[in-house]
């Protein structure tokens, strides 16, 4: 697994980003038991940003003008043809684009009460399933999505993120 990370906020990397994303992305491809085509490694692009540049991003490319914790542009269209079904296995080994905001990310870690690498974990997971395919528009990709998350981060030793 490669994930190329651009750092614009340095805070990033005092909190270890990338052992975080190496980790949590690692986590996702081995518990859906993904082989990259061609023997390659898949790819994934990560920008370690603040709120100011994530707000920007999400204003331009979903028409909310407000910052957010993260955002996930897939490289191709992979979702299941039906709801709450397994996405289309990659076929490419470059998945996609993952933006990450440091201000948002701390900020919802202790309004939650959550460790903050637990929940940028959490938020990485998140993000990857994003690219493979998987959604929480309708209740039936929701479950599917989320049951997935706590399924892996129960497996990098992070409790259910979705318990009070």
């Amino acid at each position: 697994m490669l994930v190329d990370i651009v750092f614009e906020d340095p805070r990033w990397e005092a909190a270890d980003l990338t052992g975080l994303a190496d980790g949590a992305a690692s986590a996702v491809i081995d518990y859906l038991a993904l082989t990259p085509p061609f023997g390659d490694a898949f790819e994934i692009s990560l920008l370690a940003c603040d709120d100011a540049r994530i707000a920007v991003l999400n204003g331009d490319f979903r028409d909310r003008q407000s910052a957010t914790n993260v955002l996930s542009w897939p490289s191709e269209e992979r979702a299941a043809d039906n709801a709450g079904g397994n996405p289309i296995p990659p076929e490419d080994p470059e998945l996609g684009d993952i933006a990450i905001a440091y201000d948002t990310c701390l900020r919802e870690a202790g309004e939650q009460g959550k460790e903050f690498p637990h929940h940028v974990s959490h938020l990485l997971v998140h993000g990857v399933l994003h690219l493979l395919g998987y959604d929480h528009i309708n209740d039936k990709d929701a479950c599917l999505m989320e049951g997935l998350e706590v399924e892996i981060l129960g497996k990098m030793n992070i409790s259910n993120p979705y318990e009070k």
